[in-house]
């Protein structure tokens, strides 16, 4: 067995963190696999230095809307197969999702959608997340093992962010959203950051409005969840609010494979 570090990010546009350093932080950490999220951008876009980074294979996903959502994972090692989206036309067409097979694990990386904008589109959101649970089920049941990360656009419990009684009917924390990743749990997900880590004030998100990060007045709604039959293989999981460039902050999954 050998330890694997897998990084998860939603940027909030590729090319506003690259401007920030991005490449020098990639090549310092130099996780195994990095998995991006609210790239806002389509590869036509990108340089050359962002599309063939030192070391990595990097598959893109782009909605057909511009500027908007998109997903990228970097891989060193060349995954066995990569599949964008789960086969939903009205889900696909947001460039959410990529799926890539690597040896002793399936990794999810997924921006899930944001259910704030309206009632619409919170429908969107819980539909999303039927369909998904939908599409990974069955893959659990037959005994495979899935890396699921990202950001999934809501906060678990009153400890996953800083006011829960301010938000309680705000999308993100609402009872609707919540029960899903109860069921997530229920059905053996493991949250792997809570895992390893009870203690509160630990966040992923924060309002730039508001300044929220200066006072750590956050969520955290970015996770790593595995199947249980990866268990025994988590070494650790972390959160890195010391990283700027966005308004979220990285996370950190080390596990063993073969």
């Amino acid at each position: 067995m050998r330890e694997m570090k897998l990084l998860c990010w939603n940027v909030n546009g590729i090319r506003a963190v690259m401007k920030r350093g991005f490449l020098d932080w990639l090549a310092r950490e130099s996780p195994n696999i990095l998995c991006l999220q609210e790239t806002k951008a389509t590869p036509t876009d990108l340089p050359e230095e962002l599309l063939k980074p030192p070391g990595y294979h990097t598959y893109w996903n782009f909605p057909e809307k511009k500027g908007y959502a998109g997903v990228a994972t970097f891989s060193r090692e060349k995954p066995l197969k990569v599949q964008n989206g789960f086969g939903v036309p009205e889900f696909d067409r947001e460039g959410r999702v990529i799926i890539s097979e690597h040896p002793g694990f399936t990794l999810f990386n997924i921006y899930f959608p944001n259910g704030k904008q309206s009632e619409e589109r919170l429908k969107f959101k819980l539909d999303f997340y039927d369909a998904f649970l939908d599409y990974i089920e069955p893959l659990r049941l037959k005994g495979e093992k899935l890396i699921i990360c990202g950001d999934y656009n809501t906060a678990h419990q009153e400890i996953d962010l800083a006011r829960p009684k301010e938000n309680a009917k705000i999308s993100g924390f609402l009872p609707v959203e919540r029960a899903w990743l109860d069921k997530l749990v229920a059905r053996g997900y493991i949250d792997t950051f809570r895992h390893f880590n009870k203690e509160p004030g630990q966040y992923t998100w924060w309002d730039m409005k508001s300044r929220a990060r200066e006072r750590n007045v956050g969520w955290r709604i970015d996770y790593f969840f595995v199947t249980e039959n990866l268990k025994s293989h988590l070494v650790k999981a972390a959160i890195m609010p010391e990283v700027t460039g966005s308004d979220h902050c990285p996370i950190v999954l080390v596990v063993t494979v073969p």
